[in-house]
């Protein structure tokens, strides 16, 4: 057996999410003009809850063990549910250059909190990669600002997004040193599904006016960028440092800029290029092997 290959594997998960979660901006720009946020995060949740527990079904999936239930916990109230009500509502209310910029405050977060409560090291070229990717985030969040200005209430709720993605993503790594990444990934959404239920309403009532367009891209949402994106991330994140797993994520606005490109006709302009650019680069240079040095994870149930 290749001793490279279960790197090889985390970075592939690690791709297929970042992937999916880009393409996420061009589904919710769709469904969210029709959804309101806690109905588009109960509807995305419901549709990935459905699709993960088929899945766990046919896998004959248990219940995680005790010990991975606090951080399950955790990360279902912080990410899956709150983070994914506050983004709904903030990107509502900024453009989506200042929502971009705040949100991505989120990885610094998360190599800091990782730092602090998880003892993960943060080696100079970490460091650095994420200086480069924060430059290229703030680059491509200046050229997508339009005129509409942004309040005070939407920076808010960006910044608390960031907030609970990065105290989700903390409280998820030692969970998945006992119980599996679709485990963890399964009640996790479960739990953000509980969270978001007072949302049901909501959810009913725009769905019958709602065209079919927005609904396929809030199922969309929960089976592709919820279901398997942060099942593969579970798997990435098992396997590396929070803080490393959290630079990578910068690949997101680069791909969104393709992606817009390529589907809407977006055509951007030199400082978004720019900015991508730079995003790649540091997530390159944070994901070196030279910045993963320091302790490695303990070894991790694995989810096969």
């Amino acid at each position: 057996m290749n001793p490279r290959r279960p790197d090889l594997l985390a970075a592939g998960a690690a791709t297929v999410t970042v992937a999916l979660w880009a393409s996420a901006f061009v589904s919710i720009r769709s469904a969210g003009a029709e959804y309101s946020p806690g109905a588009l995060a109960l509807g995305r949740l419901l549709a990935g809850v459905l699709t993960l527990g088929a899945i766990c079904a046919v896998r004959r999936e248990g219940l995680p063990p005790k010990a991975a239930w606090p951080g399950i916990l955790v990360s279902g109230i912080l990410w899956f549910g709150f983070y994914m009500v506050a983004l709904n509502w903030g990107e509502q209310q900024v453009d989506a250059g200042t929502a971009a910029l705040v949100v991505n405050v989120g990885p610094i977060l998360i190599a800091l909190l990782g730092a602090r409560l998880l003892g993960d090291a943060l080696p100079p070229r970490l460091l650095a990669g994420m200086a480069v990717s924060f430059a290229g985030a703030v680059a491509v969040g200046l050229s997508m600002s339009g005129e509409g200005g942004s309040s005070v209430l939407g920076v808010v709720l960006c910044l608390l997004a960031a907030v609970a993605y990065a105290g989700g993503v903390v409280a998820q790594k030692p969970a998945l040193a006992s119980a599996s990444a679709l485990q963890v990934t399964t009640y996790g959404c479960l739990v953000g599904a509980v969270v978001c239920l007072p949302f049901a309403g909501q959810l009913v009532h725009e769905a019958a006016d709602a065209p079919v367009s927005a609904t396929l891209n809030m199922v969309y949402l929960g089976v592709f960028p919820t279901a398997l994106a942060f099942t593969t991330w579970a798997y990435a994140l098992a396997r590396t440092t929070a803080g490393r797993m959290g630079a990578t994520t910068y690949a997101v606005p680069a791909l969104v800029v393709l992606m817009s490109w390529l589907v809407l006709g977006e055509v951007p302009g030199l400082l978004t290029l720019a900015g991508g650019g730079l995003c790649l680069a540091g997530v390159a240079v944070s994901r070196s092997r030279a910045a993963a040095a320091g302790p490695r994870p303990a070894k991790v149930t694995d989810s096969a």
